[in-house]
């Protein structure tokens, strides 16, 4: 580690970190004791920060005050993660029709989110310091197994309006301090990515941050334009928010000329799984149960798929409790010759975020036309079809509120994304046809890119 990488890791951070009033260092040294001791303790912690949150939000959160006052139960009584299955599940139905029951009565400042999901339900929801403080430790953890660490020069190939729409002059000095650059996701074009590829030249990461396809992308570009990528001393791509494809990877690897590692989470459920040096996706059971169901949302065992239900215990003032993500995945049944003693999932299936092709031929990716539906009042799901570089259907299912002013507003944004020209059709169904993996894929584009 570097003389810098180490004042920014031991001192700049932390010191941010505090200013914000998280306790993301604290909790980053509990995590990086507690994930080789022997499984059992694990589930120890696991256990007693599980009763401790459920007594919590019993008695602070309304909803589950009176969850658990309708049910008989009694918090104190829990003795495993298997306690849960005596409370019902959440999903994206229950916290919308009860936001504000949701929120703890001593919660401090709340940061509202949104987020669209593979299912593509929008969402709008809150999280409090814990949980940033929690996400970042996580995070910060998987980044040390594959040998980096928060100073480390990072590229970042993003989408999210959060990240976007917060560069003022505050977080551009701290991301100079932390030598970490901001790259946005959305546009793909030639001239974009050949920019990208420049600064990546210049910056000479130890770490790339981002979507799969989108690192993928610009991986098979520089391919193409017989650019070398794979003499910058990269240590190792992180990739999350998507499904990562064999060839994705492969591409990945090659042309940056480091290893690719995997994390499964999302800005509702958290960071729940991220990858070792092994290729193995450890759980950060200390603070996130994971269960996974069948069709019936009975328990299914390790070894076989089912949808995956997490409860974060670190989400009190906003809990997540028995939340259904709507992803299939399979826990693992051995552990890790890593030597770290965390569960393994060992697969999840189901996560799909395309790219879209503006009329002009421009490569966009398709959270650019994702971030206008999903936050619109009234839409309850969706699902984006691009048809032909002519035509593109938004399929919608809506309450009341929607009308005529979210319907101009998708065909204004969709126009300046895809081209003015570009006929868009909004069809208001009653539900939004499966996959045939049970997914709701929210993005489909059949032009050829």
């Amino acid at each position: 580690m570097g003389l810098y990488t180490r004042f920014c890791s031991g001192v700049i951070f932390p010191l941010h970190e505090k200013l914000k009033s998280h306790d993301s260092v604290a909790r980053l040294h509990e995590l990086e004791k507690s994930q080789y001791l022997p499984r059992p303790q694990i589930e120890a912690i696991q256990t007693q920060h599980l009763k401790d949150f459920l007594t919590d939000i019993g008695t602070h959160v309304p909803y589950f005050r009176d969850l658990f006052k309708q049910l008989g139960f009694d918090p104190a009584s829990c003795r495993s993660a298997e306690d849960l299955q005596r409370l019902p599940f959440m999903n994206k139905s229950v916290i919308r029709e009860n936001v504000d029951a949701l929120k703890a009565d001593d919660a401090g400042p709340l940061s509202r989110y949104n987020t669209g999901g593979s299912s593509g339900e929008p969402l709008i929801f809150y999280i409090g310091k814990a949980r940033k403080s929690h996400d970042v430790a996580s995070k910060w953890r998987a980044t040390r197994w594959s040998n980096v660490d928060i100073g480390d020069p990072e590229i970042v190939l993003w989408g999210s309006p959060i990240e976007l729409g917060a560069q003022d002059r505050v977080k551009a000095i701290r991301d100079r301090l932390l030598r970490s650059w901001l790259l946005p996701a959305f546009q793909m074009s030639d001239d974009k990515v050949r920019e990208m590829l420049a600064q990546i030249r210049a910056v000479r990461p130890k770490m790339l941050f981002g979507y799969p396809s989108a690192l993928a992308h610009i991986a098979e570009k520089a391919r193409a334009w017989n650019i070398p990528m794979n003499d910058l001393g990269i240590k190792v791509a992180f990739v999350t928010s998507e499904m990562l494809y064999d060839h994705q990877k492969q591409s990945i690897s090659e042309i940056f000329g480091c290893p690719v590692a995997n994390g499964y989470g999302a800005r509702d459920a958290g960071f729940i799984a991220h990858q070792c040096s092994h290729g193995r996706l450890h759980i950060s059971a200390e603070d996130i149960v994971v269960e996974t169901i069948d069709a019936d949302g009975k328990p299914v065992g390790p070894g076989k798929p089912g949808e995956i239900v997490i409860t974060h215990t670190a989400t009190r003032d906003f809990p997540f409790v028995r939340y259904r993500t709507g992803d299939v995945g399979v826990l693992g049944t051995e552990e890790c010759s890593c030597g770290i003693k965390l569960p393994v999932l060992a697969e999840v299936q189901g996560r799909t975020t395309d790219f879209v092709v503006a009329a002009d031929g421009t490569v966009i990716h398709a959270l650019a036309l994702i971030y206008t539906v999903r936050d619109l009042p009234g839409v309850q799901r969706f699902k984006i079809i691009q048809h032909s570089l002519e035509r593109t259907e938004v399929m919608v299912v809506v309450d009341e509120r929607f009308g005529d002013g979210e319907r101009l507003r998708i065909r204004r944004d969709f126009a300046a994304r895809l081209g003015e020209r570009v006929q868009v059709e909004i069809n208001e169904v009653p539900e939004i046809p499966r996959e045939k993996s049970g997914k709701n894929r929210y993005v489909v584009s059949h032009v050829k890119r």
